[in-house]
């Protein structure tokens, strides 16, 4: 009688630490789009109740910085917008460069899906827009509709717990981040205005600091701290949107660790032994203790060190301060049939499914890519749905482009066009997500974890 074969754990432990950071990820986001929602309508209720004025008034607050007779002041709105919103960007950074180096945009097999849906995603409603506004008032718009806000989308996909394949979910985070991609080109390229060369020289000389001294090893955070500062108000001098600072920062951050996990555990062991055979007690023990932690430290990239530490910051802090600060508008009749506002919304709303569906069948068609396993066309387009909430970058782009008269009327067009994005994708995808398919690949994982 053959001998039955013993269970392998490893290949199972090791798709767990895999996933590990992917997971993590998702959680954060779930949570963070819950706050940002709240922050939301917090905003609203407060703009169109009679504390509206003292709300808007409280954000036009002037707030300064002085060190040694240098001062730099902007109000509360701009150091959101402009200071804290560079940390945002700076994550945005890290995670393009972790889905480059390692993740699912390392190959353009694999990239090739999520890349082409983006970009139809963007393409299609920047060209609804223009139809409709083309040498009309706030034409300038075009790029408030092409974002995706991803802390909604992963928001509203935890909606639906292990009903959703989890190829759905890595090809929306890295469509998110494709689109990350383009929305820092749109903001770099088309709404940086009169730019100053000599400042972008003196970031550029930072840039070229940073570098060396990750060349040299140097590890200091306070040092990379200071210089990113210096370049944050050399593109703010260059009259280059200071965030594009955040994101080229985010890219130069390395991605290898200093010590390979073999390397680690060897040091870690070494110094373990250290410790059993060491007769002394106290300040000996504490040193080696340090080693031990320094040790384990150095085996985790700085990317990953620095993403980990910040992307909960971001996603309940920042983020929320930003839609605070930011979506606190007076609805009015006027705002919301203003033809900004109709060419937003139906952008998001229209655009960014069609887009998404069009270019995802054209690189399936083509053979460069194909569709996640467990996922339709019909799945697909509740997909591209959601793809349409773009809030907080679509209201950030939107203070770049369009001058404050048609702001809040933008971000009506914001808000309408992604609620309806939601409630379709919901919808949808409550209907097309399969019950009993998802059950028992569930059933199936489980049994697996157990051996």
């Amino acid at each position: 009688m053959p001998k039955a074969s013993k269970p392998v754990r490893v290949p199972v432990q090791a798709m767990r630490r895999l996933t590990q950071p992917f997971r993590r990820f998702l959680e954060t986001e779930t949570s963070g789009g819950i706050v940002l929602l709240v922050a939301t309508i917090v905003a609203l209720a407060l703009a169109n109740s009679h504390w509206g004025a003292k709300y808007k008034a409280f954000w036009e607050t002037p707030g300064a910085i002085t060190v040694n007779g240098f001062k730099l002041e902007l109000s509360l709105l701009l150091w959101v917008n402009d200071a804290l919103m560079t940390l945002f960007f700076f994550v945005v950074g890290l995670e393009i460069k972790r889905e480059i180096v390692s993740g699912e945009l390392r190959e353009w097999r694999k990239a090739a899906l999520p890349v082409m849906a983006a970009l139809g995603g963007m393409i299609v409603p920047a060209v609804i827009y223009l139809l409709l506004r083309s040498g009309k008032e706030g034409q300038s718009g075009w790029g408030i509709p092409t974002a995706t806000d991803i802390a909604f989308v992963v928001g509203f996909l935890a909606l639906f717990g292990r009903r959703v394949p989890l190829g759905l979910k890595i090809m929306l985070l890295s469509l998110a981040i494709a689109d990350d991609i383009g929305a820092v080109i749109l903001i770099a390229v088309f709404y940086s205005s009169d730019v100053s060369i000599y400042p972008l020289l003196w970031a550029a000389v930072g840039f070229g600091a940073v570098v060396g001294l990750r060349y040299l090893g140097v590890n200091r955070i306070a040092i990379y701290f200071l210089l990113g500062a210096a370049i944050w108000f050399a593109f703010l001098k260059a009259h280059v949107h200071p965030t594009v600072a955040g994101v080229i920062l985010g890219l130069l951050t390395p991605t290898v660790a200093q010590y390979e996990g073999t390397e680690m555990l060897e040091n870690v062991n070494r110094l373990l032994d250290r410790m059993r055979t060491s007769a002394r007690r106290g300040p000996e023990q504490v040193n080696l203790l340090n080693q031990i932690e320094s040790a384990a430290w150095q085996s985790v990239s700085p990317q990953e060190r620095l993403e980990v530490a910040l992307h909960p910051w971001v996603a309940f802090v920042i983020v929320p301060l930003f839609a605070l600060a930011n979506a606190g508008v007076e609805i009015r009749p006027e705002s919301i049939g203003h033809g900004v506002a109709f060419a937003v919304a139906l952008g998001l709303f229209l655009g960014k499914p069609v887009g998404i569906l069009a270019m995802s069948a054209l690189a399936v068609r083509l053979n460069i890519a194909r569709l996640p396993s467990g996922v339709t066309w019909p799945i697909m387009l509740g997909a591209g749905c959601l793809a349409g909430i773009g809030f907080t970058m679509s209201v950030f782009i939107a203070g770049l482009a369009l001058p404050d008269s048609l702001l809040d009327t933008a971000k009506i067009g914001v808000l309408t066009g992604s609620l309806l994005s939601a409630v379709t994708g919901v919808i949808l995808l409550a209907i097309l997500l399969p019950e009993s398919s998802a059950s028992h690949e569930n059933d199936n994982g489980n049994e697996n974890l157990s051996h």
